[in-house]
């Protein structure tokens, strides 16, 4: 665990912040739930709400989804639902009314059982990337205005929009920075811990607070950088782990992967990079969210070769030394896709690819440490002469 002091405040935020949730619907706030990185936060903001990320992550609540889902769904599905179902996420429990979107089947159609529980919004999300698209994407979250508006008895203003999106920038441009800390090598944070701080900060009910809390602690981080402090020796492989959503609870392969002698020093996913490109705070405001969100890079997107370029950026950026691209079991888009960004990243970066198809539970461990450990014996390297000239302390 790193050794910054403002790591430890950040470790328990999702638990305190579930007692904050509780606090702030007896003063009569509105709290709204997202799952997505589609869901626009900026229009929750603007309607006076708070919007905070529901509980999917964990292996606990699946057996229960296992009763109405198919055993052979993407497991972030089933644990979405089994958390609803159970009861057993606080923020789903507070929550007056849910986003949710058309990112794949098997989410939309359990969005259809999860809105028999509570009152849910599904935006319709366009699979292309062009003027129409963008056409239509403007028109829902023109209809998600709408409902906020009417749900929470509020008038949503464009000068309230502008507001937002410069309080949500922020929030980018603090998770780009700490991020960005990793690019030291070797790292001054374990991929583990980064990925904690990701995870949880998503919990907050206070924006700004969360932002301030994060820039601390690369504040922290980069003076460990500067003196050399690293969990990491100058020759530890540096893998980029890209894929689908990874969180506090799904975290075996990024755990596996530092226990067997790696660093993680990027997630690709949209709980990391994929989240940090700031929208246009000029001109019309909804337009300027629907053509930044339309954007986003994931496999659900045909064609979508915007990840195949931010992947190849962040290998060059993080100087990764392979790339591990992850995929749930079931999640068929991220599985097809990952053929054809292995091309790429090895025609263009000139690195190893290794892609892991699991699930959230332990099964498959001892499986998957044995190619994990193959793969970082392949591509272990020497120490880089003249990248780093402190000699790195152990945190």
């Amino acid at each position: 665990m790193t050794t910054a002091k403002t790591f430890a405040e950040i470790s328990t935020l999702r638990e305190r912040n579930a007692l904050a949730v509780k606090e702030a619907k007896d003063k009569g706030l509105r709290v709204v739930g997202t799952y997505c990185l589609y869901s626009p936060s900026e229009l929750v903001v603007a309607a006076g709400a708070i919007p905070v990320m529901l509980c999917g992550t964990s292996q606990n609540p699946i057996p229960a989804a296992e009763k109405v889902l198919p055993r052979n769904l993407c497991p972030l599905i089933k644990s979405s639902y089994g958390f609803a179902a159970t009861d057993t996420c606080p923020y789903f429990h507070f929550a007056d009314l849910l986003i949710a979107e058309t990112t794949c089947d098997g989410k939309k159609k359990m969005y259809e059982l999860m809105g028999e529980m509570k009152p849910l919004h599904l935006m319709q999300l366009p699979q292309l990337q062009d003027d129409a698209a963008l056409t239509y994407w403007t028109g829902e979250m023109k209809r998600l205005k709408s409902r906020l508006e009417k749900e929470f008895a509020v008038d949503i203003t464009d000068e309230k929009l502008r507001d937002a999106i410069r309080l949500v920038n922020d929030e980018r441009r603090s998770l780009k920075e700490f991020q960005d800390v990793c690019k030291h090598d070797p790292a001054p944070i374990s991929g583990m811990d980064m990925l904690t701080v990701l995870h949880n900060r998503g919990f907050s009910i206070d924006k700004q607070a969360a932002i301030d809390l994060v820039d601390r602690l690369t504040a922290e981080l980069r003076e460990m950088a500067d003196t050399g402090i690293s969990p990491f020796k100058p020759a530890t492989p540096r893998i980029l782990l890209s894929g689908v959503p990874v969180g506090i609870g799904s975290d075996k392969v990024a755990r596996l992967i530092e226990e067997c002698g790696g660093s993680v020093v990027c997630f690709e996913s949209c709980g990391g990079y994929k989240k940090v490109d700031p929208i246009e705070e000029n001109g019309d405001p909804l337009a300027a969210m629907a053509d930044r969100y339309l954007q986003i890079p994931c496999s659900c997107m045909s064609p979508n070769q915007g990840r195949f370029n931010l992947v190849e950026h962040l290998v060059r950026e993080f100087h990764a030394d392979g790339v591990v691209d992850l995929t749930w079991q079931g999640c068929h888009t991220y599985n097809i896709e990952s053929y054809r960004l292995k091309k790429h990243v090895q025609e263009t970066a000139d690195v190893p690819f290794l892609q892991i198809e699991t699930d959230y539970s332990e099964s498959d461990t001892d499986h998957l440490k044995v190619r994990i450990e193959a793969f970082l014996e392949m591509i272990s390297r020497p120490k880089r002469a003249g990248k780093n000239p402190v000699e790195p302390k152990t945190a």
